[in-house]
């Protein structure tokens, strides 16, 4: 084909258009990348996108949130950070993040008192809190306790063998009082027999399972602390109100005998004695809440319907279950003419008006659940939390609930761990030799 200078003309033409609408595609595609931002996590548990709680802990902080990131300049430390941080921002536009090296500020990293290569300072509400521990739930736990409008105090009743907010013992509530300090609770033992009163600054009262009588004179102490309109938090497990039994009368609660057994709890290899719940009432504390919950040696709570409390079932467990009124040494079996079948409840949530406020109780039938030996069992911990939030008042600031990666654990039968075995070590190894030797034979054949 002849080339003339008209069909010149026309290829330059052709190709001219060509190259401009390349470059106009591109502009456009730079242009749509910068402006929307498309992402799919493809894990199982979803692990590497912010949870839907964390969303909405963001939405309601009202103003913005500066994180200063003391770093040095070399990539490991600063783009892990950043890359961490990047999230929060799209999903929190001021959110601000600034970088500054230590070793060229080293007056502005004294003066934040940091400590370590990496760690940030993070601003809000006119307070800061420091973070080296990157992940979902530590950022989130910071930011609830910089959202927090005040102190938030929460007192436990001691002296009575209780179990204790700060200790180490299996029946005790250590871990939970140390969950409570990281969102921002200050945690302190009251000793009713020492104290003139419950501190009028305690934003709840918690009471777990005393082993020794109270006092009359320390039962009205209580009272005085709920008719002023405190909030509680009381556990009660299967054995005596030792001296109690007023303040449940002042609550309207109905406390009968026996436990709860559970023949489901034999689904998750646990004793029948131990209450598994899925079942939650609707109230703030258990609203979006779809955790398993485990209850050893739980009593049922009921309350007096009529009275001044307004009362929300918060726990249902053993719907196939019942109430054990004999000893629990031997068979168990539901006996209809003595025990009380289920589904039972194990928890409520009461709330009035005293004044200008609104006074909030939560009774649990069990002090077991947040003990040190099984508050790490399904959504034990994050209940307790949630109950302590909203006595606290505190709706607005919810717990972050770890979800499992599902997907980081292989998990094999003897079959396949047999496959492994005469596979890599045995049959791999084989074929390669026997491959190798049949290429040097017919080579050397040849």
């Amino acid at each position: 084909m002849e080339v003339t200078p008209k069909l010149r003309n026309r290829l330059l033409i052709q190709n001219g258009v060509f190259v401009v609408l390349l470059v106009a595609l591109a502009a456009l595609v730079a242009f749509f990348a910068r402006e929307y931002r498309v992402e799919y996590d493809l894990t199982q548990s979803a692990r590497n996108t912010l949870s839907q709680q964390t969303r909405d802990v963001l939405a309601k902080l009202g103003g913005p949130v500066k994180v200063t990131v003391f770093a040095t300049r070399q990539v490991e430390v600063r783009k892990p950070v950043q890359e961490f941080l990047a999230p929060y921002q799209r999903a929190k536009p001021d959110l601000a993040v600034a970088l500054v090296d230590p070793r060229e500020e080293p007056k502005l990293a004294q003066a934040a008192a940091i400590r370590a290569d990496g760690e940030s300072v993070i601003e809000y509400n006119q307070k800061s809190e420091h973070l080296t521990e990157y992940n979902e739930q530590s950022f989130v736990n910071v930011l609830m306790r910089l959202a927090r409008s005040g102190e938030r105090l929460a007192m436990a009743v001691e002296g009575h063998g209780e179990r204790r907010l700060a200790g180490v013992a299996n029946h005790d509530l250590g871990e939970f009082g140390k969950q409570l300090a990281a969102k921002g609770f200050k945690t302190n033992g009251l000793n009713l027999a020492l104290a003139q009163e419950v501190p009028a600054n305690a934003s709840m009262l918690l009471i777990a399972n005393p082993q020794v009588d109270l006092q009359a004179a320390e039962v009205q102490k209580i009272k005085q602390y709920l008719q002023k309109g405190g909030n509680l938090l009381w556990l009660i497990d299967t054995e005596p109100l030792r001296g109690l039994q007023p303040i449940a009368e002042l609550l309207g609660l109905t406390l009968g005998p026996g436990t709860v057994v559970d023949p489901d709890a034999a689904k998750v290899n646990a004793s029948p004695t131990v209450a598994v719940s899925a079942n939650y009432g609707r109230h703030p504390i258990t609203d979006n809440f779809r955790l398993n919950t485990i209850f050893p040696f739980a009593r049922q709570i009921a309350v007096s319907e009529g009275g001044e409390w307004r009362a929300a079932r918060l726990i249902d467990v053993a719907p196939r279950g019942w109430v054990e009124m004999g000893k629990l040494d031997g068979p168990l079996a539901f006996d209809k003419t003595r025990d009380l079948a289920g589904p039972i409840n194990i928890g409520v949530a009461l709330e009035r008006a005293v004044g200008d406020r609104a006074q909030r109780v939560v009774v649990v039938g069990n002090g077991h659940f947040l003990s040190n030996q099984f508050i790490g069992n399904g959504g034990n911990l994050e209940l307790g939390v949630n109950m302590v939030n909203w006595l606290a008042g505190d709706d607005a600031l919810i717990t972050i609930q770890p979800r499992p990666s599902r997907d980081s654990s292989l998990e094999l039968g003897r079959g396949g761990q047999y496959v492994i075995l005469f596979g890599f070590l045995i049959f791999l190894p084989l074929a390669f030799v026997s491959t190798g030797i049949l290429i040097w034979w017919r080579r050397r054949k040849s």
